[in-house]
């Protein structure tokens, strides 16, 4: 089994009903979610003029591949209606993986950990808020230092509980 490290987000439709629907399906086919952070509305990061976005960072125990793992997160995108026409462009959800234990990979598929991690606050934050001493295996710094350490400025706001 792995122990993957999710963040799922959208700023499109009814961004709380969109996230429940991914977790629900997150589950159907990618595996056990075991933790779940609070909901955070953040702001677009990198193409700003866009409305803002729900986050949720998840810890998911599952039995799939890192390329497997990815292929049924795109496939839970489609189906909820993601459409990929403008790079960082507003969307229903957005379904990513951050780190899968301590692995690094480096593929056409997906790169792991995800390589904006230490810079994106809105990924940070909730991620941090269910797994701070998760280590990250290229910076060798937990999550909760490098949140502290993130450049990113952007707002951030805790909107639930984490479940």
């Amino acid at each position: 089994m792995n122990i993957a490290y999710l963040l799922i987000g959208g700023n499109l439709g009814n961004r709380s009903a969109n996230l429940q629907k991914a977790l629900l399906s997150i589950e159907q086919s990618c595996g056990e979610i075991v933790q779940s952070s609070a909901i955070y509305e953040t702001e677009a990061w990198g193409l700003t003029n866009q409305p803002t976005f729900y986050n949720q960072a998840l810890i998911l125990q599952t039995a799939l591949t890192p390329q497997q793992l990815m292929q049924q997160l795109l496939t839970i995108e489609t189906s909820m209606g993601r459409i990929r026409s403008v790079k960082m462009g507003p969307r229903i959800i957005d379904l990513d993986i951050l780190l899968i234990d301590q692995l690094i990979l480096h593929s056409e598929l997906i790169e792991i950990p995800h390589p904006a991690l230490t810079v994106r606050r809105f990924a940070l934050l909730p991620l941090a808020e269910i797994a701070p001493d998760l280590w990250h295996p290229i910076s060798q710094k937990t999550i909760a230092t490098l949140l502290l350490e993130c450049p990113d400025e952007l707002d951030v706001q805790k909107l639930s509980v984490a479940t």
